[in-house]
């Protein structure tokens, strides 16, 4: 990988940023995630006495937005407004040592309001989340035990389409002492009383319940909250500062992410020889998950092999075949839905392992032509795609985009010259791209849709990508907004910013070095 037509001075800045942000992974090799509204008002609820309490009911009172919800527009915000005024009423209702009563009734009245106002009204378009439809029963049915005891209001429904069926057969097979599926475990706060002490349910080596922080907490509920799990959750909220993310650790999901997303792109890097074993070693017969108390899925097991192959030291790709559903891969057996962003990753995998190991084509080509054509099938009439694992289709496109690129041979051509077009079409008059507002992280999937696949001798495509790099410039230090899908909206820091090093670079390359003849070497 070389900097060829950069400058010294350019090349040697995202050298260090990029070199900063790799040894930033082995300093932090839980993880680096955005704190989370949902997970934050479950820990409130469930854990008073954990470190931090009253910074994490601070942190819930400030993140309210004036008209009494939380989180991101488009049904987003009704799991992060359901969970943090659940907790806020539970943290009145047991009358918590150092809160202001008053702000807290304030802030739980403008989120019942707006709640009333959201489920009363109609239907409601829900985002597809992770467990979802447990979620939502759950905390209705939590909200509406405090309403009981609060005159002038009526209990809350279930959004159209919704049951506590499902809740309460999860819920009785959790009491029965029935093996919970790993999956589940992620969620298990769900259960409510019947999680505390769950006898079917082990805490991972490092303390954690599902790699979750409410789950965790709601296991230890019902036990003495000593021991292993206590002190995870007491390392997770030392690290953040009170709030919790959703999801940690992370470890397998950020490295791959990150590496692949530099190495792609070209930016030079010196990957650890330790990091490099630990990925390889982390991907068994049956994938890898994302980290320590999740169950394997095909989508990090994909990102592993493929930033092994491209660093490389490429791994075979077996044990993706277990996810195999027929012409497509699911995230994990027995998933409900399909990933459009999964099965490009999938594709890269495949498809960089063949690049790499030409001797094995044979093996896996008619797996490359099947998810390939399955990948196309699923463009949106506007050339773009989107994805059940990230609210951006920004994301879904550069994924897509990418992979049918590489590896989806000339009946790819036609959706990827669409899946250009699209983010021309879209680019923002600050030279951003994004779904609700122009971000960073959308920016500069968008720059890398253009670059790494555009036609070279497209004089818009340079346009565009210049305009993204200046507003890339100007945004420089501001937080990333959460787009990713868990059981609450995150952003994974670091594959953020692996992101945005990538496009940049990919932006300046093109500005400084006229692009190369198709076919000729970059």
């Amino acid at each position: 990988m070389s900097h060829a037509g950069i400058t010294a001075e350019a090349a040697a800045d995202l050298a260090t940023h990029a070199g900063e942000l790799i040894e930033s992974l082995m300093l932090r090799p839980w993880g680096q995630v955005s704190p989370s509204v949902y997970e934050t008002g479950r820990v409130v609820a469930l854990a008073p006495w954990l470190t931090g309490h009253l910074d994490r009911i601070d942190y819930l009172i400030g993140t309210q937005r004036p008209d009494g919800a939380w989180g991101a527009p488009d049904g987003y915000g009704l799991v992060p407004t359901l969970s943090a005024t659940e907790a806020i009423l539970t943290a009145l209702t047991r009358e918590d040592p150092g809160t202001d009563r008053e702000r807290l009734a304030q802030a739980a009245e403008r989120g019942l309001r707006l709640l009333a106002a959201w489920l009363g009204g109609g239907r409601i378009d829900l985002p597809d989340m992770p467990a979802i439809e447990h979620i939502v029963p759950s905390l209705v049915a939590l909200i509406n035990r405090h309403l009981q005891n609060l005159p002038g209001h009526a209990p809350l429904p279930l959004p159209e389409g919704m049951s506590y069926d499902g809740l309460h057969l999860v819920t009785s097979w959790i009491g029965s002492g029935g093996e919970i599926p790993e999956k589940l475990l992620h969620a298990l706060e769900i259960a409510g009383d019947q999680a505390g002490g769950a006898p079917s349910v082990r805490p991972d080596a490092i303390g954690t319940v599902g790699a979750s922080p409410a789950a965790t907490a709601a296991w230890l509920a019902g036990r003495d909250a000593d021991g292993p799990a206590r002190e995870h959750l007491e390392a997770v909220v030392r690290r953040h500062g009170g709030p919790v993310p959703v999801g940690l650790p992370i470890t397998v999901f950020e490295r791959g992410w990150v590496l692949s997303w530099l190495a792609r792109a070209g930016v030079t890097v010196e990957v650890p020889p330790e990091m490099l074993a630990d990925l390889r070693t982390a991907i068994g017969p049956s994938g890898t998950p994302a980290g320590p108390g999740l169950p394997a899925d095909a989508d990090t097991t994909s990102v592993a092999l493929y930033a092994l192959a491209l660093l490389g030291a490429p791994h075979e790709p077996d044990s993706l075949l277990g996810f195999r559903s027929g012409t497509h891969f699911s995230t994990w057996p027995g998933e409900q839905g399909t990933s459009v962003s999964v099965n490009a990753h999938v594709l890269d995998a495949f498809g960089e392992y063949v690049r790499r190991r030409p001797a094995a084509a044979p093996r896996y080509e008619q797996t490359i032509a099947e998810v390939a054509a399955w990948v196309r099938e699923r463009q949106q009439p506007d050339g773009s795609w989107t994805d059940r694992w990230h609210a951006s289709p920004y994301y879904a496109t550069v994924s897509c985009a990418l992979a049918l690129d590489s590896f989806g041979g000339a009946a790819s051509d036609e959706p990827v010259r669409a899946a250009v077009e699209w983010v021309l079409g879209t680019q923002r008059p600050d030279g951003s791209w994004g779904r609700w507002e122009g971000t960073a992280e959308e920016t500069a999937y968008a720059m890398q849709v253009l670059l790494l696949t555009g036609d070279r001798a497209d004089p818009r495509l340079l346009r565009a990508a210049a305009a993204g790099e200046e507003y890339l410039t100007r945004s420089a230090g501001k937080e990333h907004p959460p787009l990713w899908h868990d059981k609450d909206l995150y952003v994974p820091l670091a594959v953020a910013r692996s992101a945005v090093i990538a496009a940049t670079h990919l932006a300046r390359r093109a500005r400084e070095r006229p692009w190369p003849p198709e076919g000729a070497p970059s």
